[in-house]
Parts: structure tokens; sequence; C-alpha cells
């Protein structure tokens, strides 16, 4: 258990320096040390997100409700349930999903989302 938060944590750091701020668009994940529901969405979506189409045009950056720096941009409400997804574009809240729904419907949930941006020039 300590290698896999260990291998997470490094892969958060890797995504925040990687992310700087939040100007184009991203997706926040929030989430929580012991969220079963965080667990549930690592193992089904975490290995393939990063592949998908979806998650090339939307990269994830994992943000520690209890750890990590308050990431800088406007979001619409706090965030009170993990895991949250939040697509940020520009600093700002375009969208959310609350909890994680299983990977048959968080797909789907997340290409709506992302229909939310508004159309690049």
């Amino acid at each position: 258990m300590t290698a896999i938060r260990s291998l997470l944590a490094g892969l958060a750091a890797l995504l925040l320096l990687g992310a700087g701020s939040a100007q184009a668009a991203e997706l926040l994940m929030f989430r929580r040390v012991g969220c079963s529901w965080c667990h549930a969405w690592d193992k089904a979506i975490g290995p393939a997100y990063p592949n998908s189409e979806v998650g090339k045009r939307l990269p994830v950056r994992m943000v520690d409700l209890d750890r990590d720096p308050k990431p800088e941009v406007a979001l619409a409400y706090p965030v009170r349930y993990t895991p949250t997804f939040v697509l940020v574009e520009g600093g700002r809240e375009v969208g959310r999903i609350e909890g994680y729904p299983g990977d048959s419907f968080f797909w789907g949930l997340l290409e709506r989302l992302e229909a939310r941006l508004p159309p690049k020039s």
C-alpha cells in the first residue's frame, strides 16, 4: 500500500510540474487518501486515461484535498465529495462530475462535459 501511495504521489508531482497554471483545458481530479471511489477510478480508468483521445485533449491533474495547495482555479462552488472531476479552461470551472459512477458511465459524462468547452478557433 505504501508503494502505491508513493507512486501516486510521484505521479501527482509530475503532473503538477508539467501542468503549471490552469490556462489550457484540463481535468482536475480532487481526491483524498483512503477514498475507495478514487481507488476504483485509479484501477478502471487511470491506466487508460492518458492514452485515450479525451485524455490527450484534457490531461488530468490530481489534487489531494488534504495535502496539496489549492489550485489557482475559479471554482463554481467548493469541492465536497471525492472524487470530483472539474473541467477547467482559462483558470475557470467549465463543469464537474461529482463522484465516480463506474467506468461505463464515466466516459459518457466526460464527453458531455467536454462538449461545454467553447469551440477552438
